[in-house]
């Protein structure tokens, strides 16, 4: 009880970000700041201020709603700060980047791959191996274990990868320094590596919370399916499922939301933990160099404030 007391009279704030080529995003409520280190050494920084439509409109304010938008913005600024990292960190690079349009076909590729990978892939996996098309929850369970199983291998796959080893250890500092920060400790690179690389919150926990959730509405989907055209292909289910992918997300953006409030929760720890085991795979240890860099972006994103946020406890009821 006491605990519990303990964690409603903390403030509430979400910091949280994301790991970029060579470096790391941090958003704080009202901006957001990317530091990347370059070929010099020097770390660089990009700020913008933001706020969300989930706080500015009352219509994304809606449960559900406001997953959604929260995905799309992230993506968004996921792009957006990518993009800049790569200038950063390979300017040589950067200077023969290729065109629009074969910008335009190198993410409608990645797209196309994605889709094939996590959506057709176990659909048509399923239907080739099991007889259970019109069993809407058997089919979807099936599904739904491939696709988890195409994810994880995905993960470990691109983990052997050097650039992308650096980026998940970049992914490893920017969750320590969040942690710091959330203690109330002092924000510093040993009190930093002091913390978990594993944090509830994290893009990686939603993912999984994501094909999670889609197993149980593309089952409730397939079900209405097959009342209206008395019977049910791949073509359908792709059909609809592909469409309610945002709905999914805002499902399981509601739920990443109760795992972070009520966490002591046997159910909330169950849901929780899968996200934490896949975290050993897309998190590293890092460097004090790549702890410095998540620091430097975390101090930028609250520019003037910094210094009146740091020294508190605090708690977050979303993901970052």
């Amino acid at each position: 009880m006491k605990h519990l007391l303990l964690t409603l009279m903390k403030p509430s704030i979400l910091v949280g970000g994301q790991a970029v080529i060579e470096g790391v995003m941090m958003r704080v409520p009202g901006a957001y700041a990317t530091a990347v280190r370059d070929p010099e050494g020097k770390v660089r920084v990009d700020k913008y201020d933001f706020t969300s439509k989930v706080q500015t409109s009352s219509f994304w304010k809606r449960p559900i709603l406001r997953g959604m938008m929260a995905l799309f913005e992230s993506m968004k600024m996921g792009m957006k700060t990518l993009q800049w990292s790569a200038e950063i960190a390979f300017p040589d690079e950067a200077e023969n980047q290729p065109g629009k349009l074969a910008n335009f076909f190198s993410t409608l590729f990645a797209v196309s791959l994605a889709v094939g990978m996590f959506m057709v892939a176990p659909l048509a996996l399923t239907a080739w191996l099991m007889d259970i098309e019109r069993e809407a929850l058997a089919f979807n369970l099936v599904s739904g274990f491939f696709r988890i199983t195409f994810f994880i291998l995905y993960l470990l796959a691109i983990s052997l990868m050097k650039d992308v080893k650096r980026l998940f250890r970049y992914h490893g500092a920017e969750h320590r320094v969040v942690f710091n920060f959330e203690s109330g400790k002092e924000v510093t690179i040993d009190n930093a590596q002091s913390f978990s690389t594993y944090h509830p919150r994290c893009g990686t926990s939603f993912m999984f919370i994501v094909l999670l959730s889609a197993i149980l509405v593309f089952a409730m989907i397939d079900t209405i399916i097959m009342a209206i055209f008395g019977d049910i292909t791949i073509f359908h289910r792709l059909a609809f499922h592909l469409p309610l992918m945002p709905l999914v997300a805002g499902i399981s953006y509601e739920i990443i939301k109760l795992t972070a409030r009520k966490g002591d929760l046997l159910l909330f720890r169950a849901l929780r933990a899968p996200g934490l085991w896949l975290q050993r795979i897309t998190t590293q240890p890092p460097e004090d160099e790549m702890v410095e860099v998540a620091i430097t972006a975390l101090q930028n994103a609250f520019g003037e404030k910094y210094d009146d946020m740091v020294g508190k406890e605090y708690t977050a009821e979303a993901i970052g």
